[in-house]
């Protein structure tokens, strides 16, 4: 099963658009987990994760993350604002699974 973890400042501005991904996800029958984490519990989270995205507001993160994370394989991207911004689960859905192909 693929896992997709998002990554904000403190995991609740991302609540709302893991919600619209899981539901995007279940509409296309596509199996993944995905939830959100601050960027304080990223190590504690991230375990079996194929794919990392920050949201915009923590963008200034993805040198440090990808140094932590690429060693292990995961992917790691920026959440394109204009989707953040407007919640886009299904393009978000989209970004993450694009990277993990």
């Amino acid at each position: 099963m693929k896992k997709i973890l998002l990554v904000c400042s403190a995991g609740m501005s991302t609540s709302l658009l893991v919600s619209k991904m899981q539901q995007a996800a279940k509409d296309k029958n596509i199996e993944c987990s995905i939830s959100a984490t601050g960027e304080a519990e990223l190590k504690e989270n991230m375990d079996g994760t194929n794919v990392i995205l920050l949201g915009p507001q923590v963008r200034f993160l993805l040198s440090k993350v990808k140094k932590l994370v690429e060693p292990n394989g995961i992917k790691v991207e920026v959440i394109n604002s204009v989707n953040y911004g407007t919640m886009n689960g299904e393009l978000v859905l989209k970004q993450a699974l694009d990277l993990i192909k």
